[in-house]
């Protein structure tokens, strides 16, 4: 971790020189660039591929009917585009959800319909059902007491009131000059070693204690008769989704809720109950009411479905471009966007605007006729959401294993991965990863999009997407930088992920700018420079279904 944070320190320094020498060993085809921005820019079908994932087939959870579906209409689209070999590579993922039906209202003391969704992986309420609200104060087991026999019935609030705040900050982003002067600054050298900090950083350790009581909280509202949990969602800021800088703002309000699942169990059906996240303003009223002593009633229809995995529910889209190079045809320039979504809306910015992106570059290199030296691969991966599944399902079955570092023979013949998962901001360069052996090529291979905004390089790592995959096995995987706009304080993993929030200029440009990174990482002489190859670590496990 030392070296690599004080390399790429160096080489953010040194990168405009570097850049120059190594843009004169680079061939850069400006003629099929030419054609790639004309197409790109002036005929794109970005958006249309965007409506398809989102307003036809979308919400996209893995292992739902409709997640299947996008997968059906992606292969067959890409098929249609002469693309070679589109297929499944499907993985075990577990049991499957739908929701079916929804609604919620307040009806004493007075009535109002309710936002709020129903939390993934929870079960229904059997038809409608009208409870009393009650918001038990419970802290420990020691308080469990307290009501015990008290519940059954009952509507449970399970957080106290939350304040809301203005929505007077920066909701709609872009980044400053002082933002991509952090972005640009290497990380500080804290003496951790290591060099792949967050790999699997969903669900990570040192919430022990919390998480053993969590589940005794859950037996017991069970065990009590308790009908439904309501809660308002997270105390906490949003996660910076993959970096940390500042310019991430702080989540808002105003009847956005950010709902996810309701546990890690595939078994909800059979041990949960049904949990709702209303917006933060609604609860507040109820939550109000009650410090008043008035009773509060409300009516609840849930309807979910689960789907037993009778064939693997987990899928990768995969699809070729080939290489025309006979000594370099089977080495993989890869990109790449995770297919799946939560179900609060349609998973528009997070992340239809990535896999409509990538979809469109392939696309276009089609269409004007590219011949990279390298094969260009397009993969679509599930079970993002859910810890990088899928693409971890690639690795392990192509590439190597994590946690033991034997590789396969394709590791040899990889020489890139291009992610996009951050929404439907333009791309401003490329996180580099730690890796500063890359900084002077991806200086040359940007310059001819530098005038489209692509203007950053970062020693930054950044985690939490399907890069971290192929990091963990020493493989060259970056996510773009890109403008975040709305997509921590509105967007992600919201009821108002939707097209509606889509920049269709943007998309334009960031389809443009992957098809020509894509198309001149497969016309290099090498592959790109990699990092040391790291020591094997454990991982959580992932089945490739054959």
């Amino acid at each position: 971790m030392h070296r690599t944070l004080r390399a790429a320190a160096i080489a953010a320094l040194l990168c405009p020189l570097a850049a120059v020498a190594v843009r004169a060993q680079e061939k850069i085809d400006a003629a099929t660039v030419a054609k790639i921005r004309d197409e790109g820019l002036n005929r794109s079908q970005v958006m249309d591929h965007m409506v398809w994932l989102t307003d036809v087939y979308g919400p996209r959870l893995t292992g739902s009917p409709t997640f299947q579906q996008a997968g059906d209409w992606a292969v067959k689209t890409l098929a249609g585009w002469g693309l070679t070999n589109p297929h499944f590579e499907r993985w075990s993922f577990g049991q499957g959800w739908a929701l079916e039906h929804f609604d919620a209202a307040m009806t004493e003391p007075q009535v109002q319909p309710l936002i709020a969704l129903p939390k993934a992986w929870t079960p229904g309420t059997n038809g409608p059902v009208t409870a009393e609200v009650v918001m038990p104060s419970i802290a420990s087991a020691n308080d469990f007491a307290a009501y015990r026999g008290k519940l059954k019935g009952k509507i449970v609030l399970t957080q106290p009131a939350r304040a809301v705040r203005m929505l007077d900050g920066r909701i709609v982003l872009r980044m400053t000059p002082n933002d991509v002067k952090e972005a640009m600054t290497p990380p500080p050298d804290t003496g951790v070693a290591g060099g792949r900090a967050g790999q699997g950083g969903r669900g990570a350790g040192g919430r022990g204690g919390a998480q053993a009581f969590a589940a005794q909280l859950q037996k017991f509202w069970k065990d009590e008769g308790v009908v439904a949990l309501l809660d308002r969602g997270s105390d906490a800021d949003s996660s910076a989704g993959g970096s940390e800088l500042s310019w991430y703002t702080q989540r808002v309000d105003g009847g956005t809720i950010f709902v996810q699942s309701g546990g890690g169990s595939r078994d909800s059906s059979a041990v949960g109950l049904p949990q709702i996240t209303l917006a933060v303003e609604h609860y507040n009223r109820m939550a109000r009411i009650l410090a008043k002593g008035v009773p509060v009633k409300m009516e609840l229809n849930v309807r979910t479905r689960f789907y037993d995995e009778t064939t693997p529910r987990g899928f990768n889209v995969i699809a070729d471009i080939p290489g025309t190079d006979p000594a370099l045809k089977d080495e993989v320039v890869l990109i790449g966007a995770h297919f799946d979504s939560w179900h609060g809306a349609t998973g528009a910015t997070d992340n239809a605007a990535g896999d409509a992106a990538m979809m469109e570059a392939m696309r276009i290199l089609k269409t004007v006729g590219a011949r990279p030296r390298r094969t260009i691969r397009i993969g679509l991966w599930g079970g993002e959401e859910e810890g990088e599944l899928g693409s971890r399902a690639y690795v392990l079955e192509h590439l190597g294993d994590p946690a033991t570092m034997q590789l396969k023979p394709d590791h040899a013949k990889f020489s890139a991965y291009y992610n996009i998962d951050n929404g439907t901001g333009k791309i401003r360069g490329v996180w580099m990863q730690g890796n500063a052996g890359v900084a002077p090529v991806f200086a040359a291979l940007t310059a001819p999009v530098k005038d489209l905004g692509v203007d950053i390089l970062s020693p930054r790592s950044v985690t939490s997407t399907d890069h971290l995959a192929f990091d963990a096995v020493g493989l060259p995987g970056f996510q773009f930088v890109q403008e975040r706009y709305e997509y921590n304080s509105r967007t992600h993993h919201s009821n108002m992920d939707v097209v509606d929030r889509v920049q269709p200029a943007d998309m334009k440009q960031m389809a443009t700018v992957v098809a020509t990174m894509a198309f001149l990482t497969a016309q290099r002489d090498a592959k790109l420079p990699r990092k040391p190859l790291p020591t094997p670590r454990p991982a959580r496990p992932v089945t490739p279904a054959r």
